[in-house]
């Protein structure tokens, strides 16, 4: 299967998301997915799909913070599992457009 992403490496078609073009997103990424990665991905598609609209970092952490506890929703942790922009990345590989306040 031969996918259709924007410049920034985003899905063209959020339709054509699942858990497997989310893999080959993380391979592209030099991401190894891992159960928390997972955890985070799923949950910001089940976000997206609630609000229809991205939150900004602060506001993503946050919501981390009130599903999963403290411990994962803090900068530290989401940097740890995707180390260049937790925000973005974790849109990406949730088939979910490009953040706005990502650059």
């Amino acid at each position: 299967m031969e996918l259709k992403l924007t410049e920034y490496g985003f899905l063209v078609n959020s339709s054509d998301w699942s858990e497997t073009v989310a893999t080959e997103l993380a391979i592209l990424n030099r991401i190894t997915l891992t159960s928390n990665h997972w955890e985070i991905i799923l949950f910001m598609r089940d976000y997206y799909e609630q609000f229809n609209y991205l939150p900004n970092t602060r506001i993503f952490v946050k919501a981390i913070a009130n599903k999963f506890g403290i411990e994962k929703g803090n900068s530290r942790y989401l940097q740890h599992l995707f180390q260049e922009s937790p925000l973005k990345y974790t849109c990406l590989l949730a088939g979910l457009p490009k953040p706005p306040t990502c650059l």
